[in-house]
């Protein structure tokens, strides 16, 4: 039985940013239509996955979109804390994308 593939073995860039002081948006790129079309028709890659994934409820996570002309898929968190304020581990947002990279969205 072979395992199953990860986002970041399929996904060309997987990336977090800063959208404000308050949101961070995830960007997911895929290199190929075949690539983005398999994991979209997978249905690994949800709304459900990711506010798992994160443990937020689905009123923190704003948006979750396929964008097949441009072979991504985008999605925004509310940040816990403000960017710069206290307790705020990653100032520009640029590390958040990291748990995706481990999800599996491919059997």
């Amino acid at each position: 039985m072979a395992a199953m593939k990860t986002l970041a073995e399929v996904a060309e860039v997987i990336r977090s940013k800063n959208a404000g002081p308050f949101i961070v948006t995830f960007d997911i790129l895929f290199e190929t239509e075949e690539a983005f079309e398999a994991v979209r028709s997978a249905g690994m890659l949800n709304r459900q996955a990711v506010c798992k994934l994160y443990g937020v409820s689905d009123n923190e996570l704003l948006g979750f979109d396929f964008y097949p002309f441009a072979r991504a898929v985008k999605f925004s968190l509310r940040r816990p804390v403000g960017s710069g304020g206290p307790r705020d581990a990653d100032v520009y947002g640029a590390q958040q994308h990291a748990p995706l990279l481990d999800l599996a969205v491919l059997p």
